[in-house]
């Protein structure tokens, strides 16, 4: 059996974000529950404090607590 391969119907814009304040980062695939890595750089995150990722169905998000110049 041929799986397909899973695609971006929808993927990530630049987002402006304010200092210290939470920012939302959504991808649309057309395959629901993927798998889904975030990656800054090299680096994969980790959920934690700072990092949440959620999935439902087709769309993944990455919310960025306490946002930094840094996590750009």
């Amino acid at each position: 059996v041929l799986a397909l391969p899973v695609l971006f119907k929808q993927a990530l814009e630049n987002t402006e974000m304010e200092e210290g304040k939470s920012v939302s980062l959504r991808c649309e695939l057309t395959k629901a529950d993927a798998t889904v890595v975030w990656k800054k750089g090299e680096a994969t995150l980790q959920a934690s404090a700072k990092y949440e990722m959620k999935q439902k169905g087709t769309v993944a998000e990455l919310v960025i607590h306490n946002a930094e110049p840094e996590d750009a």
